[in-house]
């Protein structure tokens, strides 16, 4: 039974990492009206309805069970995207974020959830790195076709993206329940006032909390949204962007790797370092107008973002002290959400002002987290 989640969820993650129209994203809301500053706004109130919505899933989980959590999740996502596929104008791409909010607020420390207790904490870190690695194969299948087939028509590109997210929904349906009945309806209110008072108490790990989620912003930004604006002043055209793009799937496929690499170079080394360098990447962006140079930046912070989530989504997990896991995990969830609301709308803000000033502002935030993991969090990563 275990297994069989666990292979479900490997299923769903490649299929919800086919989004065709990823190598253009940014460039396919520009399309439809939007600008830089109105995607990162869009950005920011996603973050704030997720910020919303997170602590009531959460407690829903925990009292309905992961499965119907699941299912609805991702029936909310494959919605999303058929809106996004008919979308023009700010409102339209409105509705499609508040669709995504919901979606991912649903399924925030559900699908860990079902995958660390399907495994257990020894081989957690695997198993979070290749259900990465399964969402990155199918970002690597899609920007293959999109290149292929789909590179002049964004359209068509999003139509596929809902048809892999329907069938990822239906795949839900096979799931099977990791916890008992009578623990899944003990999620009383009170439980979760208690698991905030908890957590807000620990400063340290709110610090990691924060300078993850501003981390975090900084590699959504860039290799999401401005990256696409960087290759354009380069020189590169959409096709170039689409196999540039495969190139960002295969490294980030590295995810499956991440535990060998750190148990190697070790937690709290490997973490400085990705910090480090990935402020340097962001710096180099700022003075180079080379695609190819760019290009292996874009790679580098992927690869960063691949080989750190697995390792954190342990940390997080084994931060849990309570049986109500969905609800202590939304609340993390929350704390950093709240952090990337804000980060999303001023690196936007400065996006719209200059490309250049964004970039340099991304490198001081790593710069930042990375001398406060040093200083203050470093043990998180150290721990066995």
């Amino acid at each position: 039974m275990k297994k069989r989640n666990i292979h479900i969820l490997y299923a769903v993650a490649f299929l919800q990492g086919m989004v065709f129209y990823a190598p253009v994203a940014s460039l396919y809301r520009q399309a439809r009206g939007m600008s830089l500053g109105q995607i990162a706004l869009l950005e920011s109130v996603s973050f704030i309805i997720q910020l919303a919505m997170e602590l009531p899933w959460g407690i829903v989980a925990d009292r309905i069970g992961y499965k119907k959590t699941m299912i609805a999740g991702c029936g909310i996502f494959a919605l999303s995207k058929l809106v996004f596929w008919r979308a023009a104008g700010f409102w339209d791409f409105f509705w499609e974020r508040f669709l995504i909010s919901a979606a991912i607020a649903a399924l925030s420390g559900v699908d860990e959830s079902i995958l660390y207790l399907s495994c257990g904490d020894e081989d957690s870190q695997k198993v979070f790195g290749r259900s990465n690695a399964f969402s990155t194969a199918g970002l690597l299948v899609s920007a293959g076709a999109f290149s292929l087939f789909m590179a002049d028509d964004y359209a068509l590109s999003a139509l596929a993206t809902f048809i892999a997210y329907a069938l990822a929904a239906a795949l839900t349906l096979g799931l099977r329940e990791v916890r008992p009945p009578e623990r899944e309806r003990r999620a009383p209110v009170r439980a979760f006032f208690r698991l905030l008072k908890s957590t807000l108490r620990d400063r340290r790990f709110l610090l990691l909390i924060v300078c993850w989620a501003m981390y975090g912003q900084v590699l959504s930004s860039v290799c999401t949204w401005l990256n696409q604006n960087q290759y354009l002043r380069c020189g590169m055209g959409s096709r170039a962007m689409g196999l540039v793009y495969i190139l960002v799937s295969v490294v980030s496929m590295s995810s499956a790797f991440s535990q060998p690499v750190t148990d190697k170079l070790g937690r709290a080394r490997t973490v400085l370092w990705a910090l480090a360098l990935a402020g340097l990447a962001c710096l180099t962006l700022v003075f180079t107008r080379s695609a190819v140079l760019s290009a292996a930046c874009v790679l580098f912070l992927e690869g960063s973002s691949a080989l750190m989530n697995p390792l954190a989504s342990q940390v997080w997990n084994r931060q849990v002290t309570s049986a109500d896991r969905a609800t202590q995990l939304s609340i993390y969830a929350v704390l950093d959400e709240a952090v990337s609301a804000g980060g999303s709308l001023i690196i936007g803000r400065t996006a719209d002002l200059s490309l250049d000033g964004a970039f340099i502002l991304c490198a001081g935030v790593c710069a930042v987290c990375a001398i406060a993991v040093a200083v203050r969090c470093k043990g998180y990563f150290e721990r066995e």
